[in-house]
């Protein structure tokens, strides 16, 4: 399975960023490829004027092209999903996500943003083509702990949600365990 995952936080270290890439420590053992585009590495000036032909943004419309599963992080700021990846998202051709499978994540400070998944990411995702969009996870501050040696330390509920919304991916007997340990500094 080819996974290309895209952070869509304009902060490196963020709670959004984390969980991505934890999805995807989640699925080892299952990816032949993962790539990963992390929106504000790219060229703010290519994405601000929609230069869909610079060599960076050109690189990670491929990977996404290439992708069977495509892993969409993003922070909520004011119950919606970020600038950063909006913009990147609009870069898209129409049908970009059409035939893959795909796993939005998203964080906030706290419950009242849940809703945004359903009502702001899913359907600009559904715009683009995706039919096969696996239950959201999204995880608040609380959820999510800053660990002393960097990273963050997931609690037991939000793992299990994960591990939910991941299930119809592979077999149980490839899922890592939710008690199997991890390195939160990733």
């Amino acid at each position: 399975m080819h996974i290309t995952s895209i952070s869509g936080s304009p902060s490196e270290r963020s709670r959004s960023a984390w969980l991505t890439q934890f999805a995807l420590t989640r699925l080892e053992g299952v990816a032949t490829r993962s790539e990963h585009i992390a929106v504000r590495e790219l060229p703010a000036g290519a994405l601000l004027n929609a230069d869909a032909q610079d060599p960076a943004i050109a690189r990670a419309i491929d990977a996404l092209s290439g992708a069977g599963l495509v892993i969409v992080g993003t922070p909520i700021y004011k119950a919606a999903y970020s600038g950063l990846l909006k913009v990147f998202l609009d870069l898209l051709p129409p049908d970009a996500l059409r035939g893959k499978t795909v796993l939005p994540l998203a964080t906030g400070g706290s419950p009242a943003h849940l809703l945004a998944l359903d009502y702001a990411l899913k359907p600009v995702l559904s715009a683009l083509g995706a039919r096969y969009v696996l239950d959201g996870v999204f995880a608040t501050d609380a959820q999510l702990q800053r660990h002393e040696a960097g990273g963050y330390v997931p609690d037991p509920d939000l793992l299990a949600r994960l591990d939910r919304a991941l299930q119809p991916l592979l077999p149980a007997a490839r899922m890592r365990s939710a008690a199997e340990p991890f390195d939160c500094r990733r």
